[in-house]
């Protein structure tokens, strides 16, 4: 994200003349306020914060209801300090539409300035995956520019952990429970980055909030793009997940070194690692392990569960390696 410039003293070993720091190339403003009700280690709530610091003021968001609509916005407080606007569980994709099509049509009139302002549309994995999919389907079809940001904790956690088609294989939630007949949800997660990438979406990357500078970077190039864009942000819920608060970002991290949620982007058809892989991927049981909804699993589920990573990440290798962007398949 930086280029450190630093001019050493020698003789006196005072490192001086910081052109550049990380640090302050973020925006120091908070768009999202301390004071809300998100349980203790809430990834998501750290996710929303980095992803509102990348987008900046100039931004309206339409959020569908879940976790961070719930923790947010409890009459008569808002920690929102952006434009907000709440919408049902399965719509965001389209208020988004229209509040994208309504400040083009405003500018055009002159009934507001003419400055670009962003619309961004956000929900959980219940509201993008499962009931949202139709109204993001839409939206990237039609090609408004906007950008939709899913905030995956990898189940329906605001109303009592109940399954998503985002929940990984073997999970127990409330309505696949783990027992004596099951082993817990019996699906693999829905790949919806794939199904982005298939809408033809310029800009599609996957993201975590346990790599700030990443994702922060990947808003920002988002924010940039005229048209379409999507981010599927894992966020570790410690709640849900049955663990530690103080593990959120470890989890986060191990999601990403196990090969569980590889990080990357595919910007115009071109796939690219956007975190270099360990030269050796970690076992998924140093990540389940941590977790109450796995602790139900045995060798064979465990085994299928690891064979089918390795199998998913091999396929996104194979993408990384082989295949062209728009522009190159085009000369």
């Amino acid at each position: 994200m930086s280029t450190l410039t630093v001019t050493p003293n020698y003789a006196t070993g005072v490192v001086s003349n910081f052109d550049l720091f990380a640090g302050k190339l973020v925006d120091r403003e908070e768009y999202f306020s301390c004071g809300h009700r998100a349980c203790q280690g809430c990834g998501e709530a750290l996710a929303i914060r980095l992803m509102c610091k990348a987008l900046g003021k100039e931004t309206v968001i339409a959020n569908a209801t879940g976790c961070m609509e719930v923790i947010s916005t409890l009459y008569p407080t808002t920690a929102w300090k952006l434009p907000w606007i709440h919408v049902a569980f399965p719509n965001a994709a389209a208020v988004g539409s229209g509040v994208e099509a309504g400040l083009k049509v405003m500018r055009r009139k002159g009934r507001i300035p003419d400055r670009y302002v962003k619309t961004v549309a956000i929900g959980g994995d219940g509201g993008t995956v499962d009931i949202g999919l139709q109204a993001l389907s839409g939206a990237m079809e039609r090609g408004h520019d906007m950008l939709y940001v899913c905030f995956d904790n990898e189940a329906y956690m605001n109303t009592g952990i109940q399954r998503s088609s985002a929940t990984p294989f073997g999970a127990s939630t409330t309505t696949a429970p783990a027992g004596a007949a099951s082993p817990g949800n019996r699906t693999w997660k829905k790949n919806v980055p794939e199904i982005m990438v298939a809408h033809n979406v310029p800009y599609v990357a996957t993201a975590c909030h346990s790599y700030p500078i990443d994702f922060m970077n990947k808003v920002k190039k988002a924010r940039a793009v005229k048209g379409p864009a999507y981010i599927h942000c894992l966020a570790v819920c410690p709640t849900g997940w049955r663990a530690e608060s103080k593990d959120c970002i470890k989890l986060g991290r191990l999601a990403v070194e196990t090969g569980i949620f590889p990080l990357y982007e595919v910007e115009n058809g071109k796939y690219r690692l956007t975190v270099e892989k360990p030269e050796k991927l970690r076992p998924v049981t140093d990540y389940m392990k941590m977790q109450g909804r796995f602790r139900h699993l045995g060798k064979e589920e465990i085994g299928y569960f690891q064979e089918r990573v390795n199998l998913e990440f091999a396929k996104l290798m194979n993408k990384v390696e082989c295949i062209q962007s728009w522009d190159e398949l085009k000369g």
